[in-house]
């Protein structure tokens, strides 16, 4: 079965950075769909970034540029680099697979999912 894992996540002040990974096991090949979605305390879970098989990358709306998503086929393993973190960006932090090449910002599309990594930013 499919099982995807995520690390990284921990306390930092605002400013500071931190590298999310997530790797996923059993899957049928490479090339999937691949996306990191988070979870804050009262609100639902939102989009953050994805990256196609193919290497398209979507962000979501409120990221004006500190974050950048990764993959690596080889290993089945997406990357979140996370630069200039503010407190909002507290959050559980979860990575999502897709059973297609391509998903972006689409829940629906992602068909496995992690329990992921929690990330708090002091201020």
């Amino acid at each position: 079965q499919v099982h995807l894992v995520e690390s990284g996540g921990g306390l930092v002040q605002a400013g500071g950075s931190l590298s999310l990974s997530c790797a996923a096991s059993g899957l049928p090949g490479t090339g999937y769909a691949m996306g990191w979605f988070r979870h804050a305390p009262g609100m639902e879970r939102d989009f953050v970034a994805a990256i196609s098989g193919s290497g398209l990358i979507n962000y979501a709306e409120y990221i004006k540029g500190g974050f950048t998503i990764s993959r690596d086929n080889a290993k089945n393993t997406v990357y979140l680099q996370m630069n200039s973190l503010k407190p909002d960006d507290t959050a559980e932090y979860v990575c999502a697979g897709g059973a297609s090449g391509y998903c972006g910002r689409e829940q629906r599309c992602y068909a496995y999912w992690g329990q992921g990594t929690q990330v708090t930013v002091s201020s």
